[in-house]
This record gives C-alpha cells, sequence and structure tokens, in this order.
C-alpha cells in the first residue's frame, strides 16, 4: 500500500516523510541521509535500498513542474523492499528531489485542467536546472544542487541512473545515453495496457536513432542536432556522468494528459510546410507576451527572482528555435514529429506568459491580467487542439516505475 495520498502530486515534504516512514519500517534495508543542500539551504534527500555495489540511481524533480517522479521513486522502493529478486546483487538509490527550490515555486499539485496547470507554473531557466547546468556553465559555477548530484553519482558508480521526468500533454517516451536492448517491448506493453501513447516522434528526441516506437538512444557526438540554436547539449548533462564508471542513463517520460496525435506514425504529407508554419505561430504568440513584458518594464525595475529570469529565458531561445525549424529540415517526417513539433512550440510562450503573470501579479495587475487571458486562451486551444484526456495519476506512477525496473533488469542483463 502506498504511503503517499492518492488524489495528488505529494510536496517534497510529504514524500521526505514517507522515506523516511520506509526507513524506519525496514531499518535493516532502508536508509535516509542528506546528501546536499540547495541554494536557498533545502536539503537533498538519497532514499537507499539495499547495500550491494552494483548499484542503480534514480533522481526525481530534476525538472520542477514535471511531478510524478517523487511518487514513482517511492512506489519503485516499496516494489523492490516486497520483491527480494530486484534486490539480489543490486542496490537502490533514490533521490528524491533533485531541485527542492524549484519544487517549492511550482505550485499545481492537484490540477484540473491545462489552465490550472499553467495558473501555478514554473521551470528554471536553463542554467538554474540541476541536470542541465554543467552544459550551460563551468564548473565552479554549478548549482550546489548540480553538485550533490555528481557527487552521489561519483560515490555509486550506478550501473544505471534513472532520470525521473514529466510532460504535460503528449505521450511517453524514453531517451537512452546507450542502448539498453530489450527494453522496448515491456516498454511498450506497459503503455497499451494502462492507455497511455507512446510519443514516437518526440521533439526532445528529434533525429535520434530508435530501437523500438518510443525508445530513443542519444546518437554519435558527431550529429548536428535538430535545433542548433539551443544552448544546452545533454552530452554534457549529468545524464553523461555515470558514463566515467561504465554506466548509462535513461530518462522516462509519462504525460498527464495525454493524447494520440503524438502516436501517429504515418507520413505527413508536407511536414517542412507545416514546421515552418508552427515556427511562425510561435513567433507571434511570443511577440504577444513580449509586447506585454516591455510595457511592464518600468514596473519591474529592481525586480529580479528565479520567475523571471526563467520567463527572460525562454523569450531569448525563441528567435534562434524558430530560425532552426524554418531554415532546419524535419529531423522526421511523420505526423507524430510534426504533433511533437506543434505541442513544443506551444509551450514556450505559454510557460513564459504563465511565469511573467505570477511576477506581474506583484507589480502591474493590469499586465498581470493580460497575461491571464492569454494563458486561459492558450491552455484551452492546446487542451482542444490535442483532444486531451488526463491520465490518472496511478497509471503514470505504475507506467513510469514498470519502466524504471524493465530498464534496471535489462541494463544488468548487458552490463559490460
Amino acid at each position: 500500500m502506498s504511503l503517499l495520498p492518492e488524489l495528488r502530486y505529494p510536496t517534497v515534504a510529504e514524500t521526505v516523510s514517507s522515506a523516511r516512514a520506509l526507513a524506519v519500517q525496514r531499518p535493516g534495508a532502508c536508509t535516509l541521509r542528506q546528501v546536499g543542500s540547495s541554494r536557498a539551504g533545502r536539503p537533498l534527500y538519497l532514499l537507499s535500498v539495499g547495500r550491494a555495489r552494483r548499484a542503480v540511481l534514480v533522481v526525481a524533480g530534476a525538472h520542477a513542474n514535471e511531478p510524478t517522479g517523487a511518487r514513482t521513486s517511492l512506489s519503485v522502493a516499496e516494489r523492490v523492499l516486497a520483491e527480494r529478486e530486484l534486490r539480489d546483487g543490486v542496490s537502490w538509490h533514490f533521490l528524491l528531489c533533485a531541485d527542492p527550490d524549484g519544487a517549492s515555486l511550482h505550485m499545481a499539485p492537484s490540477p484540473r485542467s491545462l489552465f490550472d496547470y499553467h495558473l501555478g507554473f514554473f521551470r528554471p531557466a536553463g542554467p538554474e536546472q540541476p541536470e542541465w547546468a554543467p552544459s550551460l556553465l563551468p564548473p565552479d559555477r554549478l548549482p550546489p544542487e548540480t553538485r550533490a548530484l555528481t557527487r552521489v553519482i561519483d560515490e555509486l558508480r550506478p550501473y544505471l541512473q534513472v532520470s525521473l521526468h514529466g510532460t504535460d500533454l503528449g505521450g511517453s517516451w524514453v531517451q537512452l545515453t546507450r542502448d539498453v536492448p530489450g527494453l522496448a517491448e515491456p516498454f511498450a506493453k506497459s503503455a497499451a495496457e494502462l492507455h497511455i501513447p507512446v510519443e514516437t516522434g518526440a521533439s526532445d528526441a528529434a533525429g535520434w536513432p530508435a530501437t523500438g516506437p518510443g525508445v530513443h538512444v542519444m546518437p554519435a557526438p558527431e550529429v548536428r542536432p535538430a535545433y542548433p540554436s539551443l544552448p544546452d547539449d545533454a552530452r554534457h548533462s549529468t545524464w553523461y556522468h555515470a558514463h566515467r564508471y561504465g554506466g548509462l542513463t535513461a530518462v522516462v517520460e509519462v504525460p498527464m494528459w495525454a493524447s494520440d496525435l503524438v502516436d501517429d506514425p504515418a507520413p505527413h504529407p508536407a511536414p517542412a510546410a507545416a514546421i515552418r508554419r508552427l515556427a511562425h505561430r510561435l513567433l507571434r504568440d511570443t511577440r504577444e507576451v513580449r509586447q506585454v513584458f516591455e510595457d511592464a518594464l518600468p514596473r519591474l525595475e529592481g525586480v529580479d527572482g528565479p520567475l523571471l529570469r526563467a520567463a527572460r529565458w525562454g523569450m531569448d531561445l525563441v528567435p534562434g528555435l524558430a530560425a532552426d525549424l524554418i531554415h532546419t529540415p524535419p529531423a522526421d517526417g511523420t505526423r507524430a514529429y510534426v504533433g511533437s513539433v506543434d505541442a513544443f512550440v506551444r509551450r514556450v510562450p505559454l510557460r513564459v506568459a504563465a511565469m511573467l503573470r505570477r511576477v506581474l501579479e506583484q507589480t502591474d495587475e493590469d499586465a498581470a491580467a493580460r497575461l491571464e487571458r492569454l494563458v486561459a486562451t492558450w491552455s484551452d486551444a492546446f487542451a482542444v487542439r490535442f483532444r486531451a484526456r488526463w491520465v490518472p495519476l496511478e497509471n503514470q506512477v505504475e507506467h513510469q516505475s514498470r519502466t524504471v525496473v524493465a530498464a534496471a533488469l535489462h541494463a544488468r542483463d548487458t552490463e559490460p
């Protein structure tokens, strides 16, 4: 029986409390310890099950707006405790929240709609994200959350690191830094049983080779990225830190709302033209947000903070991203890929508007109201266009948990 609330995403404090209860119930098998602190001084906790040298590390909460991973971590820990064969020769370790500061700013524990979700939305600027910071900052400027995560990897030397991610609307997919033979079959079976679409053309993995529907393997370093203007590079993220010890990373994505539009492998009749139209819409929508921002600038003098930095970061990415979409041939010609790009370019200005609205609530009520109207209109249009349907939270957690366990078993069997 799960120790977490059933109807909403848990807070970091609730997750830690549940982990502490597990450690008290099973003192011979579980330990809970602090492995670092955030920029604001919040503790980072690691729950460990077993003491074997061969290790699996599961990282939750790397992105504040992707809350499913906390419940998944506890679900997998409970399963490992219940199934002795999962502990044979392997220890399991769960970083319960990689970014507790970010989690404190994303305020949507039980969203009823995409509008509710975006009213409390937060996702940090790239250099402030624990996993992505090493690809954007020099080593001496890395945030303490990143340093804590890499210390844990250095200590455990995991043969598999699993990073638990999620998407607001779309399907499920897996990104691997090295192939895990056999993973595609249990991943697809789980998604089908739980009625979760597989995002076969995920824009996050555009141009990556696939070993099965929705299972993507990082391409060779010389392969040109699909979006060359984006400054972050997965090859320099903490995902690759496990490679120095012979390990690999699996990134498991699961949607909050599902859409079958991202699970259609049929060829699109005109993918390049469709993506160019999406790029122009991205520019148009972002101009609308930027106009509100520029009108409000006199009321923002002296204002700083993670919400404003994240909104500026998002706006600044748009010109280069739009140029990539217009001038770079599509990495994939399927309807699924065009649908995934459509969702991607809707998210960027929507998220910027949502975070700016929260900033301007304190300084410019009229500007905040203008942005709230945009957030409402764009959230509704997003849901309608993609025929969004809620994925029950227990299904999100179950699918992510099954995929974590399958990745651990298959990676163990093929470990070099």
